[in-house]
C-alpha cells in the first residue's frame, strides 16, 4: 500500500471562503486502537450503527482517531460513531484511541506514526503538549486534521483541516440566551482545567452574560465528587440561578444538584446526547448548545480519504469547517429527539 501522503496543492492565501459540505451515511467500522482509556473493536465490513450506503473502491486505508475522551463521558461515542461511518463508506481502517492526559494523548499519536498510518484526526484540548508530536507526524509526511478542540491552534501547526466549533463564540451565544431567559447570576462548571475549549467557554460566557458569572472546577472523572461540589455550592449561595455546565453528563448531575440543595436553580449546558434531550423535553434541563459531534467524527475521517485522494481539503487550508453552535431547547427539541435516540445528535 502507498502510505505517502499527496502533494499538496498550492495555497492562494486572499481567497478565503466556507465551503460547502458533502454529507453522505455509512456504517460502522472501528479496529482495536490502543488506548489507555477505552478499547476499540474491529466492526464488520458492511457496519453496524449507520444507514447504508456504496462502499469507495479506492484503496485501503488506515486513519488514527486521536481524543482527549476521558472514561464515561459519552460526548466521544456520537463522535466516534460518526467516524465510524464515514470509515465504512471510504474503505477505511479506522483506529481509535483516547487519554484525557495530554502527555499519553502525545503517546498514542506517535503510535499511530510508528504504525505508519494514512492520516490522522487529532484533538487538541491540550495543544502545547502535542505541538512535538504533529510535527513528527507531518515530517513522516501523514496529513493531520484536527477536530472538536483547538480552533485556535490548527494552523500554526500545519494541520490540513479543522472540524468543530469555536468555543468562544459558543460561549458568547450562551452569554447572550442566558440574559435572554432572564438570568442574574450563574456559576459555570469547569470539569477539565487546562482545557483550552472549556476555559473559552466560561470566558465567552462571562464577555456577553449581562449578570454576574462565577467558574467552579470539579473533577470531570469523578461524578460523585461533581454532584458534590455543586451542591455545596448552591447551598453556600441561594442567589446562584443558573448552572452552566460544559457537557451533557455533568448537565445531569446538575439536576441531581440542584434537586439536594433545596434550592430552584435552572440548568443549561453545552452539547448534547440523547439523556440530556428527553430531558430537555421534562424541562429539567433548560437548554442546550449543539456542537453536532457526529459530524466532526464523520468529516475529520471523509476529510482525510478526500485529501488522499483528491488532493481537497475544505476550507481552503485557511478557514475551519464550523459545526455549530446552535441552541436546542422547548421550541426545537422534538425535532431532534428521534437524531438523539439514534445517537447521531
Amino acid at each position: 500500500m502507498d502510505r505517502s501522503a499527496p502533494a499538496r496543492p498550492t495555497r492562494h492565501r486572499p481567497r478565503r471562503f466556507v465551503p460547502a459540505l458533502a454529507l453522505a451515511a455509512a456504517a460502522a467500522l472501528t479496529l482495536a486502537g490502543c488506548s489507555s482509556g477505552s478499547g476499540g473493536k474491529e466492526a464488520d465490513e458492511e457496519g453496524t450503527s449507520g444507514a447504508s450506503a456504496g462502499k469507495a473502491d479506492t484503496p485501503r486505508m488506515t486513519v488514527a482517531l486521536v481524543t482527549h475522551q476521558a472514561v464515561g463521558d459519552t460526548f466521544w461515542d456520537i463522535v466516534r460513531k460518526g467516524a465510524e461511518a464515514a470509515a465504512a463508506k471510504d474503505n477505511i481502517k479506522l483506529v481509535y484511541s483516547n487519554d484525557p492526559n495530554a502527555g499519553n494523548q502525545a503517546g498514542l499519536v506517535q503510535n499511530a506514526i510508528d504504525q505508519k498510518v494514512d492520516g490522522i484526526a487529532v484533538t487538541l484540548a491540550k495543544p502545547d503538549a502535542l505541538k512535538s508530536v504533529v510535527s513528527k507526524a507531518r515530517q513522516a509526511g501523514i496529513p493531520v486534521v484536527g477536530l472538536n478542540s483547538g480552533l485556535s491552534d490548527w494552523r500554526q501547526m500545519g494541520l490540513t483541516e479543522f472540524f468543530g466549533q469555536d468555543e468562544s463564540v459558543a460561549g458568547e451565544a450562551f452569554g447572550k440566551k442566558l440574559n435572554e431567559v432572564g438570568a442574574e447570576k450563574a456559576v459555570c462548571v469547569l470539569h477539565e482545567q487546562g482545557n483550552v475549549g472549556l476555559t473559552q467557554r466560561c470566558d465567552g460566557v462571562k464577555k456577553t452574560f449581562e449578570g454576574s458569572v462565577e467558574n467552579l472546577y470539579v473533577n470531570g472523572t469523578d461524578m460523585p465528587s461533581v454532584l458534590s461540589t455543586i451542591t455545596a455550592k448552591l447551598k453556600q449561595d441561594s442567589s446562584i440561578d443558573h448552572v452552566v455546565t460544559l457537557g451533557a453528563p455533568f448537565a445531569m448531575t446538575a439536576v441531581q444538584s440542584v434537586a439536594e440543595s433545596g434550592g430552584e436553580a435552572k440548568v443549561a449546558t453545552f452539547d448534547l446526547d440523547k439523556e440530556l434531550t428527553g430531558a430537555i423535553q421534562k424541562g429539567d434541563i433548560e437548554f442546550a448548545v449543539d456542537q453536532q459531534p457526529y459530524l466532526q467524527g464523520y468529516l475529520a475521517v471523509d476529510g482525510l480519504w478526500l485529501y488522499k485522494n483528491n488532493g481537497n481539503y475544505s476550507g481552503g487550508g485557511e478557514q475551519p469547517v464550523l459545526t455549530g453552535p446552535a441552541f436546542v431547547d422547548e421550541s426545537n427539541v422534538d425535532q431532534v429527539a428521534e437524531y438523539a435516540a439514534k445517537g447521531t445528535r
